[in-house]
């Protein structure tokens, strides 16, 4: 489809035309019951078209002409389409095209993407290239030029590095919207001047600056955080801390993904304190692509918000021009409304998000949950491929933790993950010392942990213990880890650790299941070891083979590999492994394993 979307200031004279009935519309939705977004309202409205764009609302029988096309909305209810105001595509494992196919048919008609897992692999012609891929599609993608490239300096070795510059660069460029999450918020609040450099260059660009505050109920470094410009954040995971940001005038973005279950807890901080709602927004942060093709995108969250306790409209309004205005594109973006974009819902049940059809820029896209337009082809590069550079083959001996002393037990410590939770537990215990070094062992649910620099740079290890993946025997690797993306390998002996990461560096990246010297499954993901380019179906399907791997080694998780991608990422607490070692991210200190 060929996509024009030119800016309101082109278009006004021709929408007044119509809106005055000086002119005809292209289109009439009419017998819709229209769910009002600015004051939450349900109105008998039919919607008048022109072009891309609403051109008035109401009564709109002076619009009507002989050539006008009439769409029947009987029985539905119409509200704008949904908006996610924070997702990283590139946990969906597939190109932004395959995402866009897989999210449209369930409402969701535009995005902000933060590409910085591609960005913290190939820099900014990572980014630049995701930025291209989303310009000509029916979905909406707006980018946040990733802040933290890498996450943590001084803690991890990534494939790139941002500074002031390259913000300001990025800010010009065609799609980007503002700055991505500024995960280092102690830098914030030290006065960094790279941090700081940056959140002036989005500024001076006239653009914002969304957020990642980790730390649950600091409401001091908060407020510092917020005095910043800092506007929205989603990493909320209690009610009170949800409530603090809106309280300080930031958005609060409730997150509901394949693994992190937030809604459940933060949608309180509306439906139990009677709390205006408008500046709740609910986002996805990450989904698998399996997630997608069954219990959706926006529509699952809206759903889950609902199912919790929220007004059907406040979670649609949380969706919509919430988001909107977040991002300060509420002129054109979620509400129906003149002048606003007509992207359109058709839903036969208000409350259950049964979606019917789904109109884009005044064309109807999707129906019954099927595509109905082509999308436009799009090929990354060959320096976008084959992307894990590792300095030497993984041998078994380099997952060996040998321990000089002559206890028969040491006090370590121990990363333990928490099921459908970013955060982990920094634990301290006494573990059995065997032929001079430690074990993963079955009987303490100890599995070993590594990360391995595979950015061509200097192929530093680190290594660690990691409990509650209830792994029974194997390895899993994957180059899927936050955010610098190095090679993650956990397992329960050495050798099947080796070959789980060998397997991935000689296809590229992705996930890879190891038992007994044999892969039992393998995810390829060529784009950076992050995206695969093959269709969002064929992924699932790889993806469900690897999670039914990872059964069969004991581990009885939801979404495993999500919780597992994010033991290397240094900002979020309490306990993570980057290549550099253990860091304590309470402290912001890089740790011994032995205690």
């Amino acid at each position: 489809m060929v996509l024009l979307r030119r800016p309101l200031s082109d278009i006004t004279r021709e929408l007044v035309a119509v809106a005055t009935g000086r002119a005809f519309a292209d289109k009439v939705i009419r017998g819709g019951k229209v769910v009002n977004v600015f004051t939450g309202e349900i109105l008998l409205w039919d919607i008048a078209i022109k072009g891309e764009r609403i051109a008035t609302v109401g009564d709109v029988e002076h619009t009507l002409g002989p050539h006008t096309e009439v769409i029947n909305a009987a029985g539905c209810y119409l509200c704008p389409g949904f908006l996610d105001g924070h997702v990283h595509v590139e946990s969906s494992m597939v190109t932004v095209t395959q995402f866009a196919r897989a999210v449209l048919p369930g409402g969701t008609t535009a995005v902000f993407m933060d590409p910085h897992e591609i960005a913290n692999v190939l820099g900014m012609r990572g980014v630049k290239m995701m930025v291209d891929e989303g310009l000509n599609l029916p979905l909406k993608v707006f980018t946040t030029m990733p802040s933290c490239v890498p996450a943590a300096p001084g803690f991890e070795d990534a494939g790139a590095q941002f500074g002031p510059e390259d913000i300001a660069e990025a800010m010009q460029w065609p799609g980007i919207c503002g700055l991505g999450e500024m995960m280092n918020f102690p830098g914030v609040l030290s006065g960094d001047d790279l941090v700081h450099g940056e959140l002036k260059a989005t500024m001076e660009a006239g653009k914002i600056v969304t957020g990642h505050y980790s730390m649950p109920g600091d409401f001091k470094g908060l407020a510092a955080y917020a005095a910043a410009g800092i506007v929205s954040c989603h990493e909320s995971v209690l009610a009170g801390d949800a409530l603090n940001r809106m309280r300080l005038g930031m958005y609060a973005k409730m997150r509901e993904g394949s693994a992190w279950h937030d809604v459940k807890e933060t949608v309180k901080s509306l439906t139990e304190t009677g709390v205006q709602n408008r500046r709740a927004i609910l986002v996805s942060d990450d989904c698998h692509p399996d997630t997608l093709l069954t219990a959706g995108h926006l529509n699952h969250v809206v759903r889950r918000a609902v199912s919790e306790g929220l007004d059907p409209i406040r979670a649609i309004q949380a969706v919509t021009v919430n988001t909107a205005e977040c991002f300060g594109l509420g002129q054109d973006l979620g509400a129906i409304a003149p002048g606003r974009f007509a992207d359109i819902i058709f839903l036969t049940d208000l409350a259950g998000v049964e979606i019917d059809r789904v109109m884009v820029d005044g064309q109807i896209v999707a129906a019954s949950g099927e595509m109905l337009v082509e999308l436009p082809g799009f090929s990354y590069p060959e320096n976008a491929l084959n992307s894990v550079h590792l300095k030497e083959k993984l041998k078994p001996e380099n997952f060996r933790i040998p321990v000089q002393t002559a206890s028969e037990k040491v006090n370590v410590r121990i990363i333990e993950i928490i099921e459908a939770s970013v955060i982990t537990k920094h634990l301290t215990a006494d573990i059995t010392v065997t032929g001079g070094e430690l074990q993963a062992t079955v009987a303490g649910d100890l599995a070993k942990a590594a990360v391995i620099e595979r950015h061509g740079g200097n192929g530093s290890m680190g290594l660690g213990l990691v409990k509650g993946f209830g792994f029974k025997e194997g390895a899993v690797a994957s180059t899927v880890a936050h955010d610098s993306h190095n090679l993650l390998i956990v397992g329960m002996n050495d050798a099947d650790m080796a070959l789980a990461g060998n397997t991935l560096a000689e296809c590229g990246g992705g996930m890879a299941v190891v038992r007994d010297g044999r892969v039992l499954a393998l995810l390829p993901l060529s784009i950076a070891g992050l995206m695969s380019n093959k269709p969002v179906e064929e992924v699932a399907a790889q993806v469900h083979a690897v999670e039914k791997a990872w059964v069969e080694l004991g581990c009885r998780l939801v979404a495993p590999f999500m919780t597992m991608s994010l033991l290397s990422l240094p900002v979020l607490p309490e306990l993570r492994l980057t290549n550099r070692g253990l860091v304590d991210t309470l402290e912001f200190k890089l740790v011994e394993l032995m205690a």
